[in-house]
């Protein structure tokens, strides 16, 4: 059954907590096997912006496998601190999530650091008796990763 379709008494309350969870498991840094426990089978994950940024934007991860590679690249490439979410927007008839986060962000070759705010956009699926995610998207500040992967800030560029 996909989420769209489920009508079920409780949907908000439950597609909020496990929203919620991954979204805590995340911020805490959690190993990523934690983390991929989250996704469905046939899970995506993508992250909107350039591949010329960072090889883990604009491009699709599919399955479990797929999933476990976009965070392995996270890791290799960022570390974050301080990460909270907020503002979290339960869509029940869409089996949908909208969250806000906020982290300072670090690229791990240059040393270069930035705070900024994203957003996720969650769908889930009842797999297994369970919410589970299907699609991860994110949007976040790729101009400033793009600058801190050449080791520059924003704050460092002249204005136009």
């Amino acid at each position: 059954m996909d989420a769209a379709t489920s009508t079920s008494a409780g949907a908000y309350d439950a597609l909020l907590a496990a929203a919620k969870a991954l979204c805590d498991d995340f911020a805490a840094k959690a190993d990523s096997q934690t983390i991929v426990s989250h996704f469905s089978r046939d899970a995506t994950a993508f992250e909107h912006g350039s591949p010329t940024f960072a090889s883990f934007l604009g491009r699709e991860f599919k399955g479990r496998d797929g999933v476990t590679e976009y965070f392995g690249l996270l890791q290799r490439f960022l570390e974050f601190a301080n990460m909270s979410f907020s503002e979290y927007f339960v869509d029940e008839r869409q089996g949908r999530v909208s969250v806000k986060g906020k982290a300072s962000f670090t690229w791990l070759s240059t040393g270069v650091s930035w705070d900024e705010v994203f957003t996720y956009v969650l769908d889930f699926v009842d797999e297994d008796g369970g919410w589970k995610v299907s699609r991860y998207q994110v949007w976040a500040d790729t101009g400033a990763l793009y600058l801190a992967r050449l080791g520059q800030r924003a704050q460092d560029i002249s204005s136009f």
